[in-house]
């Protein structure tokens, strides 16, 4: 029947258990060995009468058994196949296997060797060659015809290349070696990732005398590359993209990693139903940024969705112009002094040669810097404005100091943020009813946001903006009386900045306090590189040797030996010879990505063509021959066989059997024949769904933290709880389990003594009913370890609280919460195993409240506070995973604030307090009640 799983290679031979019939007549008719007994002579003679005898039939189960035996031979000479796979279209003069083995292959690469398996094992059952060629490998590699056996030899040697696929070239010399094998087979391996040429390829490759066509392609992509990850101003944004055609909404996470590996920050991109783009930002502060070495997104093991970074993210090259003669008498005086020692620690600065405007704004620009900083330049001369404006909309930054000469040029609209009113504007002097102004707050949304405002720095004379209705937006940093201090515009993909004083202290002191420093500093970070990021303009034509690169999956090795030198420059390809990477030493390097900010993801059609096309899966064989099976059963009855024949000849016995024993004997050989013949162990089986998850849950003792559906908080949670699992077995004889994330809606909370909350106001409220389950976790011995995170966010005065304390109030308000105070210094955490004053974590300075004592005041009787119990409940703002989480190296995670080492120590003490407070409860507490007791008793 068509809908059992199971074929048959010789179904002829099944005509043989016609013969069972027969063979069960036989057997009836055939008497076994008779059993030899010895008699007294006389009982022989008394029964001497003679009577005509007949042969003893052979018992009902050892025909039956017989029957089975020989009805397993003929079902296993008919190669039975269990789950039996559809014989694949592999005849033919040859079989031309064409395997894409292109970064998209990658992550279901196994299922793709399997497909090209059974297809050159059907051509070599049918004796035909098999020409193999793989699109992402050398152009000079061979590609047969070969054998079957070294086919699959080359299948398996094979692997996934992190680079594109090269269709039309290895397409044609497939169809170069088809010309001089007629008819053959064309199997086609794809990716299911569209190329370009792919239809002038696949043109070339079957219309050379290919007689059937074999088409494998995924259905759907599920990939996700990423195409930039740009260091702007607020963050590093991120694109990442996915193919066409799948109107659900997705999200993926990506993580930056340092040069060692180590997982610095998170993001989150969210592609809508339909949309094939997702962007982000991930903010955190350029120190940080700058120690990024990589980008991945988490769960998506190959080569696009990795990028690596080089200098060009972090160090900027800096152009210095100024149309003041250098004063080497007076250098304080010079416009670019001040400007040279704030960019010198974090930036490569450039000047010209020459003094003319003409020739150095020319040889500024050859040298591809990130920013120019103009000290008071009015007007720029016309032949080489133009130029000037065009690197800026490509993304350069162009940084002006105001002076008498930017005064008196009047408006520049390419090349200003804003319009100037013509001549200055003095403040403070005789003839001036104003004073010198200070600076106030740096707006929210510059990029000096984060910066503390110079409060000793003051401006007497500046140059005005014209006042527009955008004027507010463009404003970077303001005086007291609301005039911009600080300009900026984004023109094209670069951006303008003025600052409305000198670069040098006559109009202002802000260059010579530090934060003229620091806000340089953010614009350079606000900049992007324009030219290569080598270590100096003469490397750029230089080759550079591979350093590390990355795999098919996505992981960095270091290089292969078919790595060659890069030569940077633009629109680098990602080739066999140059795979995507890290080229150069540990000195610099250039990152070589395989998709760059225009790549899309499109589905690869199947071509129309007149051939006959036949459409498969990729799957692994799933098909079991019966064969070895069956034959094993049948030696299995075989040897049952001969053991009731030599027990029916009495050879295991010296006594003669009675007929009831026999038929006892046999039902039990029948019993065990059923046992090896067929067994069910399902009908056994009481378990229970969740019966697992239990018994691995009470085996070992584990902590338990909240899965609040934000997976930075999950992941740092649980890398948290890893790090306080390590330092438990290094330190005291528990040895704790893997840590646990509970949905506290629906996973069983009994399982674990303690129960870590971070509180974060971006998870959602949890349920009434998730409430109450927490509530009585609680009342029946749990104790949940609430943590805000926010002991610096908190603001000043008693009505400041952050979204975490409010997002905590709201769950303790549905709670039985006991009264709480701060751990007091005689309670019995602080001295549960180490001896500790305070609880910090990656912050110090929040208690740690418990449930406070029902007799805090009898301080006679009470050594140790909390003697009869354990708190349900505890609460701190310190971010306790955030100290305690570690990597797969044991490296911390997270830097502590302040960075003190010595403050992670306590946090983990901290966290092993706790979790002895937790496992002993009122032991701990006893123990200092033994001097007072030994006492008592006379000893």
């Amino acid at each position: 029947m068509s809908w059992l799983p199971l074929s048959f290679g010789a179904p002829m031979v099944l005509w043989g258990l016609l013969a069972l019939p027969v063979i069960w007549w036989l057997l009836r008719l055939t008497p076994p060995k008779p059993q030899m007994e010895i008699f007294p002579p006389l009982k022989i003679l008394a029964r001497v009468l003679k009577r005509e005898e007949t042969p003893q039939q052979s018992p009902w189960w050892l025909t039956l058994l017989r029957l089975l035996m020989a009805a397993l031979i003929v079902a296993a000479l008919a190669e039975p196949v269990f789950n039996p796979r559809e014989k694949l279209p592999a005849e033919g003069a040859a079989l031309a296997l064409v395997i894409d083995n292109d970064w998209a292959s990658a992550a279901d690469w196994n299922k793709r060797v399997a497909t090209a398996e059974r297809l050159i094992n059907d051509a070599g059952s049918n004796g035909v060659p098999v020409v193999i060629a793989f699109t992402a490998e050398k152009p000079n590699s061979e590609i047969g015809p070969f054998d079957a056996a070294a086919a699959l030899d080359r299948l398996r040697a094979a692997k996934p290349r992190p680079i594109p696929t090269d269709r039309p070239a290895v397409y044609a010399r497939v169809a170069g070696v088809l010309d001089s094998l007629p008819g053959a087979s064309v199997a086609v391996l794809a990716d299911g990732l569209a190329a370009k040429g792919d239809e002038a390829a696949f043109n070339t490759l079957l219309s050379k005398n290919a007689a059937r066509v074999v088409w494998a392609s995924p259905d759907r992509l599920s990939l996700t590359g990423l195409t930039t990850a740009d260091n702007q101003v607020d963050g590093f944004a991120l694109t990442a993209i996915r193919a066409p055609g799948d109107p659900a909404p997705a999200q993926v996470t990506a993580g930056a990693f340092d040069d060692k590996g180590r997982r610095i920050a998170d993001a989150t991109l969210t592609f809508s139903p339909g949309e094939t783009t997702a962007t982000a930002t991930m903010a955190v502060p350029f120190e940080l940024r700058n120690d990024f070495a990589s980008i991945a997104l988490d769960g998506e093991r190959q080569a696009g969705a990795v990028r690596v970074l080089d200098e060009s993210s972090k160090r900027r090259r800096v152009g210095l112009l100024s149309q003041a003669e250098a004063d080497q008498a007076q250098p304080l005086l010079s416009p670019l002094y001040y400007i040279r020692r704030a960019l010198q620690p974090f930036a490569d600065l450039v000047e010209p040669s020459s003094a003319d405007l003409a020739d150095a704004i020319p040889q500024i620009l050859d040298q591809k810097p990130a920013m120019i900083v103009m000290a008071d330049i009015g007007t720029i001369p016309t032949q080489v404005r133009q130029r000037l404006v065009d690197w800026v909309d490509n993304g350069g930054t162009l940084v002006r100091f105001a002076g008498s000469r930017l005064a008196a040029a009047g408006n520049d609209d390419d090349l200003l943020p804003v319009r100037l009113r013509t001549g200055e504007r003095s403040l403070g002097g005789a003839l001036s009813w104003t004073s010198p102004q200070p600076v106030t707050e740096f707006p929210k949304a510059g990029p000096f946001a984060d910066l503390a405002p110079p409060t000793e720095v003051t401006v007497t004379r500046q140059v005005l903006a014209e006042p527009t209705p955008d004027i507010v937006e463009r404003t970077w940093a303001a005086l007291a009386d609301g005039t911009p201090l600080v300009t900026g515009l984004k023109k094209g993909k670069g951006t303008l900045v003025l600052f409305h004083v000198t670069p040098e202290a006559t109009w202002s002191n802000l260059p010579i306090s530090g934060s003229f420093v620091e806000m340089l500093r953010r614009i350079v970070q606000l900049s992007r590189n324009q030219g290569a990021a080598i270590a100096n303009a003469e490397a750029a034509a230089t080759s550079l040797a591979p350093y590390r690169m990355i795999s098919a999956d996505g992981s960095l090795v270091p290089p292969t030996p078919d790595a060659r030198p890069l030569v940077p420059g633009p629109a680098l390809a990602v080739t066999f010879e140059n795979p995507p990477g890290l080229y150069g030493s540990e000195t610099g390097v250039f990152a070589h990505n395989l998709l760059e900010a225009a790549s899309t993801l499109a589905l690869l059609a199947r071509p129309q063509i007149t051939v006959p096309v036949t459409s498969i899966q990729y799957a692994f064989d799933e098909s079991r021959n019966l064969k070895g099976a069956l034959v094993a059963a049948a030696l299995v009855l075989m040897l049952l066989d001969t053991l009731a024949v030599f027990w029916m000849g009495g050879l295991f016995s010296r006594r003669p059997r009675r007929a009831g024993g026999v038929a006892t004997t046999a039902a039990i050989l029948i019993a065990l024949g059923a046992l090896f013949s067929h067994a069910d162990p399902a009908r056994a089986d009481d378990a229970k769904p969740g019966d697992e998850v239990a018994i691995a849950a009470i085996s070992k003792t584990r902590i338990a933290y909240v899965l609040t559906g934000v997976p930075g908080d999950d992941s740092i949670s649980r890398a948290g709880l890893e790090g306080l699992t390590r330092f438990l077995v290094e330190k005291t004889a528990l040895e704790p389990g893997a840590p646990a994330g509970v949905d506290i809606s629906k996973d069983e909370l009994s399982f674990y003594p303690l129960i870590y909350w971070p509180i974060d106001p971006a998870a959602p409220m949890p349920s009434q009913a998730a409430i109450a389950r927490i509530d009585a976790y609680m009342q029946q011995g749990g104790t949940v370890l609430f943590d805000t995170r926010d002991q610096f966010a908190n603001g000043i005065g008693a009505d400041s609280t952050s979204p975490a304390t409010e997002r905590l109030r709201d769950i303790l308000g549905n709670l039985n919460v006991p009264p709480l105070e701060p751990v007091p210094s005689d309670h019995v955490l602080t001295k549960s195993f180490f001896i500790l004053p305070e609880f910090p974590g990656r912050f110090s300075g929040s208690p740690l409240w418990v449930e406070a004592s029902l007799d805090a005041s009898n301080a006679e009787n009470r050594p140790v506070r909390t003697g009869d119990g354990v708190s349900p409940i505890m609460i701190t703002a310190n971010d306790f995973a955030g100290a305690w989480a570690v990597d797969e190296n044991g490296d911390p995670l997270l830097p502590t604030v302040p960075a003190d080492p010595m403050q992670r120590i306590y946090a983990l003490r901290a966290g092993v307090n706790i979790m002895m407070y937790m496992l002993t409860g009122n032991y701990k507490s006893d123990q200092v009640h033994v001097p007072i007791l030994l006492e008592r008793l006379g000893q």
